[in-house]
C-alpha cells in the first residue's frame, strides 16, 4: 500500500517523472476519500438499520462505491475523472428522497446530497490542481530549425 509520502502515478499524466504530491492535492484526497466512505457508511445504515426499504435490498446500492476506493488512494487522475460523473446518480437519489419521503429518510436523504456535492468538488479540485500542476512543470516544446 501507499502511504502519504508516496509519489504520485505517473502513468495517467504522461511522460513526467513521479513526484511528492502537493499539499492541495493530499487534502483533496482524504476529503474525496473521506466522502466516499462516508456515503458507503451512510448508504448501508440507511438501508439496513435507520430507515430501510423493503428488506434492505436497497442496501446493494453502494458497491459501485467501493471501486474507486483503491485509484483515489492511489491518485489515479482517471479514478477522479469518473468518480466526478458517478456522484451525481447518488446525489440524484439522494434529491429525490429528500423530496419524496418524510422524517429520517428525509434527513438521510439531505445527507447524502451534502457528501455527493463534497465529493464532487474534491474530485474537481483533484483534477483543476494536478492538471495546472503538469502544465507548469511541462518544459514547451523546442523549435529548432
Amino acid at each position: 500500500m501507499l502511504s502519504d509520502s508516496s509519489v504520485v502515478d505517473a502513468s495517467a499524466e504522461g511522460s513526467h517523472p513521479p513526484q511528492r504530491p502537493s499539499a492541495k492535492v493530499r487534502w483533496t484526497r482524504t476529503v474525496a476519500l473521506s466522502a466516499v466512505v462516508a456515503l458507503i457508511c451512510l448508504g448501508l445504515a440507511w438501508e439496513l438499520w435507520l430507515a430501510p426499504t423493503g428488506r434492505g435490498t436497497l442496501a446493494i446500492k453502494v458497491i459501485p462505491l467501493f471501486f474507486p476506493l483503491v485509484g483515489l488512494w492511489r491518485y489515479r487522475l482517471y479514478t477522479y475523472r469518473w468518480l466526478s460523473l458517478l456522484v451525481w446518480v447518488y446525489c440524484g437519489e439522494g434529491l429525490v428522497r429528500a423530496t419524496s419521503e418524510t422524517g429520517l429518510s428525509q434527513i438521510l436523504a439531505m445527507i447524502e446530497v451534502a457528501l455527493c456535492v463534497v465529493l464532487f468538488a474534491a474530485c474537481a479540485a483533484q483534477v483543476r490542481w494536478r492538471l495546472a500542476q503538469g502544465q507548469v512543470t511541462e518544459s514547451p516544446p523546442s523549435s529548432a530549425p
